[in-house]
């Protein structure tokens, strides 16, 4: 595996995960110094710079690293499997219908019966929606039938999502659904990474295991087959994967866009290009770049801190465009 990435692209991407890490938990509007931090860790230092590290930071950092991790996975493993650079969670229509699950727990008032019903929720309608996925796509192992039936489930949770919007029985209820659209990690907790954490550890395996049939489809699905390929389990495993570490980290952050896009386009340059090659750079990757976007939006000055989901947009497309003028060519 050495051979077939830059040798120094993993410690880079490692570092730099480290130094986001590292700036989550001492940069902020409150700017804690080395000795407080160091205070706090040695199990003294005063009560506000404990509970702005240990209660608030801390947790933003890790959920920060997990959703990142898991969402630039996701992006590589599926433009690996569906053979398109422009593929994402939301092709499937995972990260939709995760959202429309978090959204009816918020309309219907179930998310303030308990913390963890949002989450569940989210989940839930997430691999709903794979179901609803495999029955669309038939026998089919066509990638293409896959991006069709993931447009239509994801078309479908979006219609979802905005019906709600129209009928929100007041406006305070419409706001705290786009507030949790927009994505955030803002004043997550403990509670909110044990959410996350099983679901996208037992999603990242699931998508790790087929490396080697991601590398045989560029052949094409008759070359995969021939090589030994068995394109229905990869296809299940791929899929599950998705949706349960998406729904799990959509469910905790709300919906993010553009960190698995842009991730794997950013570290194929430096590796053989192959799609199991970008597996491991695209986890580091994804969590480096939504850490940084997530201190970027306590750094900027405006009245209200800007959702994170905003931000990584306003930064990926332009990325994006610039890395496809560089690139000029479709894969």
């Amino acid at each position: 595996m050495s051979l077939r990435r830059h040798p120094i692209l993993i410690p880079i991407l490692a570092a730099l995960t480290i130094v986001a890490a590292l700036g989550s938990i001492t940069l902020g509007a409150v700017p804690l110094t080395a000795t407080r931090i160091f205070a706090v860790l040695m199990g003294g230092g005063d009560e506000v710079a404990r509970a702005i590290l240990v209660d608030l930071r801390l947790p933003r950092m890790l959920l920060g690293i997990i959703v990142g991790a898991m969402l630039g996975l996701a992006g590589a493993a599926l433009q690996g499997y569906l053979r398109n650079p422009l593929a994402e969670p939301s092709v499937l229509g995972a990260s939709n219908a995760a959202a429309l699950g978090a959204v009816c727990a918020i309309y219907f008032g179930l998310a303030q019966m308990h913390p963890a019903i949002l989450p569940i929720l989210a989940i839930a309608t997430s691999l709903m929606a794979i179901t609803a996925l495999f029955l669309l796509a038939g026998p089919s192992e066509s990638p293409l039938t896959l991006i069709l039936a993931g447009i239509a489930v994801a078309t479908l949770a979006g219609a979802g999502i905005s019906l709600s919007l129209n009928l929100s029985p007041n406006p305070f209820a419409a706001m705290e659904i786009m507030s949790w659209l927009m994505g955030s990690l803002e004043n997550r907790s403990y509670a909110h990474v044990w959410i996350a954490l099983p679901c996208v550890l037992i999603g990242g395996a699931l998508l790790f295991i087929d490396g080697r049939t991601l590398d045989a489809l560029t052949l094409g699905e008759e070359g995969a087959q021939a090589l030994g390929a068995d394109l229905g389990k990869a296809r299940l495993r791929i899929m599950l994967g998705v949706a349960i570490g998406v729904g799990g980290a959509v469910a905790v952050s709300g919906a993010i866009g553009f960190v698995g896009l842009i991730v794997p386009h950013l570290v194929r340059p430096l590796t053989d290009r192959s799609p199991s090659a970008i597996l491991f750079p695209s986890l580091l990757g994804g969590a480096a770049l939504l850490t940084f976007a997530d201190i970027g939006v306590r750094l900027i000055p405006t009245s209200s801190e800007l959702k994170l989901g905003v931000l990584t947009a306003l930064l990926g497309v332009p990325v994006f465009l610039i890395h496809l003028m560089r690139e000029r060519r479709l894969w």
